[in-house]
């Protein structure tokens, strides 16, 4: 794989975008769920509400325009195509802001925020956004040998960001983008300015911390999420094979298996296209759809979770807390990240905050780097 950087536009053909119609007007549903509420998975009626308005509404072709807009790369590094924008502010001062996304996100989970980031109305809070599809997500390449850990992701970004001249640069990722960052930061010899994570992990500490009310209900929260919302985690971390070959083969249930998410992890009052329009869930459900990642896109359960070092991290770190995220005490976090400048708890917000609150994301990525820079 050639490490030189190539421009990249995405153009699904159209008999694919046929054959996905095709598929779902010809979807063979289950009997409906014998609750009246979401405890048994995503309700039969809203599946069959939402197959039908991807096929018969929904625009692909604007979304790919929506991504062809922007500066698109691929290049080889470690012997795998990585695909990634790379928009440029036109502000000369402008800091690189490497951002990473996670499961079942990808590149498109951030466009609404690119703009305001790469283009400030103050050029002293503009950013050069860097923004790689993970191996095995979207138009990075299918990694065909074990190996590619979160670990190993980390290494590549960095190379990425130094093939691009970035000598020193700040980054924010979600989900598994928060681990691979954070590895980052535990690597780091210079380059990076700070840290902003949202659902960041560490280790209890080894001497007995006291803990918070909050800290304590994170932890509680934490434990109920594993024991009613964990399934997916424990099938993807041990049978991603297995799980590919359904979700490849049909988009209902590649939709079912990602709406159930965007659903459970965001913050909303049962109405999750509050928050997310199912314009913005289907652009996330057709990227894995027609690039058949379910399996690929997996992995990094399998070859990850619950593996992690979660060595120190020494860089300048915010972190970010969302009610209906992931989170750990601060005590625990404080071990790891050892220059934790920044840390907040909001009242609202979930799992995507780039989707769920663009514009509260870029202030808080403003605000925080604008002292690193």
């Amino acid at each position: 794989m050639s490490p030189a950087i190539t421009p990249f536009r995405i153009d699904v053909p159209q008999p694919e975008i046929d054959d996905l119609r095709l598929r779902l007007a010809r979807t063979r549903w289950p009997e409906a769920e014998t609750v009246s509420d979401r405890s048994q998975g995503v309700p039969l009626a809203v599946m069959k509400d939402l197959c039908a308005y991807w096929a018969e509404r929904y625009d692909w072709r604007a979304t790919e325009a929506r991504l062809n807009a922007l500066p698109q790369f691929r290049t080889g590094i470690d012997g795998l195509g990585i695909h990634f924008l790379h928009v440029r502010s036109p502000h000369p001062g402008a800091v690189p802001l490497l951002i990473t996304h996670g499961w079942p996100g990808s590149v498109v989970e951030f466009l609404d925020i690119i703009g305001p980031l790469t283009d400030p109305e103050d050029p002293a809070d503009a950013f050069h956004v860097v923004c790689p599809s993970l191996p095995g997500y979207g138009f990075s390449d299918k990694p065909s040998e074990a190996g590619w850990s979160a670990e190993r992701i980390a290494a590549a970004w960095q190379e990425l960001m130094a093939r691009l001249g970035y000598r020193r640069y700040a980054a924010h990722g979600v989900d598994w983008g928060s681990f691979i960052s954070a590895v980052i930061g535990e690597t780091d010899r210079g380059a990076l300015l700070g840290l902003h994570l949202a659902m960041p992990f560490a280790r209890p500490p080894r001497e007995e911390a006291e803990l918070s009310e909050r800290d304590l209900a994170g932890l509680a929260a934490m434990k109920r999420f594993q024991q009613e919302e964990g399934g997916y985690s424990v099938l993807q971390t041990t049978r991603p094979q297995t799980l590919g070959y359904g979700l490849t083969d049909s988009p209902a249930g590649q939709l079912a298996w990602m709406a159930e998410k965007y659903w459970a992890w965001s913050d909303h009052d049962g109405d999750p296209e509050k928050v997310i329009p199912r314009d913005r869930l289907l652009d996330a459900v057709s990227v894995a759809w027609f690039t058949a990642s379910a399996a690929s896109s997996a992995r990094i359960y399998w070859e990850s979770q619950n593996k992690l070092a979660l060595a120190p991290v020494h860089v300048p770190t915010a972190v970010a807390n969302y009610p209906k995220d992931g989170r750990m005490p601060r005590p625990w976090i404080e071990g790891r990240f050892t220059d934790l400048r920044d840390w907040k708890d909001h009242p609202h917000g979930g799992h995507f905050p780039a989707l769920e609150q663009p514009e509260h994301l870029v202030r808080e990525l403003r605000a925080f780097f604008r002292t690193l820079r």
